[in-house]
Order: C-alpha cells, then sequence, then structure tokens
C-alpha cells in the first residue's frame, strides 16, 4: 500500500540532480552499492533510470520494511532485495561492484563511519571501481552557508557524534585506503558529489 512507504522530500528534491550525474559516472557500470538506502526511494528511482544497472540496497534492519515495500510495488528485475549493513560491520555484503555510492551518510554518521566507509570500499570494489558520496560539506577557506550552518547546529544538538565533515578529513580516509577525490560537482542546495577513484 502506498501509505506504508517511507517518504522523504529531500530524496525527492534531491534526485534528479544526482541522477544527472550519475548517468554519466555509471555509464559503463554494471553493479551499484548504495550505502544507507534509508527510505528506498532512491533505489527504486535510480534502478528504473538506470536498468543497465544491478541496483544493491543496503542498511540496518529496521529500514528494511520501508525500502522492501518500494522495492516490491516496483517490481523493478534490476533492484536487489536490500541487505543488511551497518558500516561499523567487519565485512562488506557485497563484492566485485563497480561503484559504492552513499547519500546523505557521512554527516549522519559518527566520524569513524567515514574511515569504516572506505575501508569497505577497498574490499567490495572492483580494481576500477569508484566511491560516490552526496551531501553537505565543509570546504576550506569556504565559509559554511547559512543554511547549513543551521543544518550542522541540528545535527550536533540531535546526536553529538553528528556534523558536517570537513573535506579535507573526508580525502585523508580516503588516502589512507588508497583512494583520492578525482571530481568535485556543486549540486543545488548547497550540497556536493564526490568522486573517489583508486591510485594505487
Amino acid at each position: 500500500m502506498p501509505h506504508d512507504k517511507p517518504h522523504s522530500p529531500s530524496c525527492l528534491r534531491n534526485q534528479e540532480p544526482i541522477l544527472h550525474e550519475l548517468r554519466d559516472l555509471l555509464r559503463d557500470a554494471s553493479r551499484v552499492w548504495e550505502i544507507g538506502s534509508g527510505t528506498g526511494q532512491h533505489a527504486v528511482f535510480f534502478g528504473r533510470a538506470l536498468p543497465h544497472l544491478t541496483w544493491m540496497p543496503s542498511d540496518r534492519p529496521e529500514h528494511h520494511p520501508g525500502i522492501e515495500a518500494w522495492r516490491n510495488e516496483a517490481a523493478l528485475p534490476n533492484v536487489e532485495p536490500v541487505r543488511t549493513f551497518d558500516l561499523f560491520d567487519l565485512e562488506p555484503p557485497v563484492d566485485e561492484a563497480d561503484a559504492l555510492l552513499a547519500i546523505n551518510v557521512i554527516h549522519i554518521a559518527p566520524w569513524e563511519a567515514t574511515a569504516r566507509l572506505f575501508a569497505h570500499a577497498d574490499t567490495a570494489l572492483r580494481d576500477d571501481g569508484q566511491v560516490i558520496l552526496y551531501g553537505p560539506y565543509i570546504h576550506p577557506q569556504r565559509p559554511l552557508e547559512p543554511s547549513n550552518q543551521r543544518f550542522d547546529q541540528w545535527l550536533r544538538e540531535r546526536d553529538l557524534r553528528s556534523g558536517i565533515r570537513e573535506l579535507e578529513k573526508i580525502d585523508a580516509c580516503a588516502r589512507a585506503r588508497g583512494f583520492e577525490r578525482v571530481i568535485t560537482r556543486r549540486l543545488p542546495a548547497n550540497n556536493d558529489l564526490l568522486v573517489y577513484r583508486r591510485t594505487r
């Protein structure tokens, strides 16, 4: 039933700008692992728009019913059942993926989860795989926008372990696992899409 499916207004706002970037980035890909699939809206939207991809959603068990509600209603052959996954798990639930996608994940997770994300990417991705991150970030020598300042304050009041992360620190986590940021795209509402690829 439609009312059983969770809805996120931010998913509706950002899915088209993200898709515009993914069409090019994932043109030659076949397997995409989505971390933090949340409501499941993105998995279905991107799976429908990019039918050449096998979409592999993942999240913690409490999010599974909503993700599966979206997936079952859409009945897309290329969107797989949700996998159980937490960034602090020891092993990723997939392998041989062409891309890892994490939308609005890093700022709601503890900082230590960022290092875990790249550790899992190192294990789960093919040699030419890419890590694609979307969300707000703190850029060096650029003041945080007022809307993101308010969002960061709200995140930290909600959970002291959350907050908008510094781009340079994310890059350091990536380099520790052999990844380098190769693309930075400014998207609407003061968000960025970041792409990391292996350097070794």
